[in-house]
């Protein structure tokens, strides 16, 4: 039997942050202004040693956030600093570069306590005034089909929540990930036997890449990790040798229509092959022996 959720679960909605003076400000305002009882939540900022304005722009919201400092690089530590001195049973995870809306953890809290679900996950919006590039952000963070169409399904850390005591039993975040972090966490609780919901009324927005030049990199950073991640959660087999994973690659690249829609226009296409180019280009310098950290 289903377990009705409580009404109003507390929350510790962690926030790494690392140089992010441009937009830890937005980020902290839109989370005071959250529709949710104030004594139900609490705001843990982690500096992760950062050495521009960040500290500063922190200190300016207290007392109304926590902010903790870790040294060690990364935002898997960030998150685990976080996660272990949290003082609510419920985290919430967004990122320093997101603008969260009113309503975002009463739609988060209204799944999170139902029997079986390990991490809830809501919509990743471009922010408003957004440019076509970063609209098709969108389609990259697309929630929705991580969690209800690929399989495995993973979550995204800029909109994340769940139970702390789960967390930690599964071993919380790989420090030893750079990137990745979020998908090798998400693919551990769900081998674990936990479900994962979508709430598309708990809406994050970020500030996506607005360039074609952003939009090549960030794919990028996605093919570095992607072979790692096949590695380590292979379940019934192992992955393709590396040449067969290479070809897949170039292959994907082409492939424009998961991303852009079969119907998209030029510039959906366009933005597609930019992505996936990227993603190519990462997948097979790791493959060919110029693995990340964390392999």
């Amino acid at each position: 039997m289903t377990r009705m959720p409580s009404m109003h679960p507390a929350f510790s909605i962690v926030v790494p942050v690392f140089n992010g003076a441009a937009t830890i400000a937005r980020c902290i305002e839109s989370l005071l202004a959250i529709d949710y009882p104030s004594e139900r939540y609490e705001i843990i900022c982690v500096d992760n040693a950062s050495t521009d304005d960040t500290a500063a722009r922190l200190r300016g919201f207290l007392p109304h956030i926590r902010i903790l400092r870790e040294e060690i690089r990364g935002a898997a530590a960030a998150r685990n600093c976080g996660i272990l001195a949290a003082h609510h049973d419920v985290i919430a995870f967004t990122d320093a570069d997101c603008i969260v809306d009113s309503g975002w953890l009463r739609a988060l809290a209204s799944r999170i306590g139902e029997t079986g679900v390990g991490i809830v996950g809501g919509r990743i919006a471009a922010v408003a005034g957004a440019n076509s590039v970063e609209r098709f952000g969108e389609r990259i963070h697309d929630h929705r089909r991580a969690i209800e169409e690929l399989r495995p399904p993973y979550v995204i850390t800029m909109n994340w929540a769940s139970p702390k005591q789960l967390l930690v039993d599964v071993g919380l975040f790989d420090e030893s990930l750079l990137r990745g972090q979020d998908t090798d966490l998400a693919f551990r609780i769900g081998a674990a036997g936990w479900r994962m919901v979508y709430v598309p009324d708990a809406v994050v927005r970020h500030f996506n890449e607005n360039s074609l030049v952003g939009l090549f990199c960030e794919g990028y950073t996605h093919g570095r990790y992607a072979p790692l991640l096949r590695s380590r959660h292979a379940r019934t087999h192992k992955p393709p040798s590396c040449g067969k994973q290479m070809w897949r690659a170039l292959q994907r690249a082409f492939q424009t229509t998961t991303l852009s829609g079969s119907g998209g226009t030029w510039r959906d296409h366009l933005y597609a092959f930019t992505f996936n180019s990227g993603k190519a280009v990462g997948e097979i310098w790791t493959l060919a022996g110029r693995a990340p950290k964390g392999s």
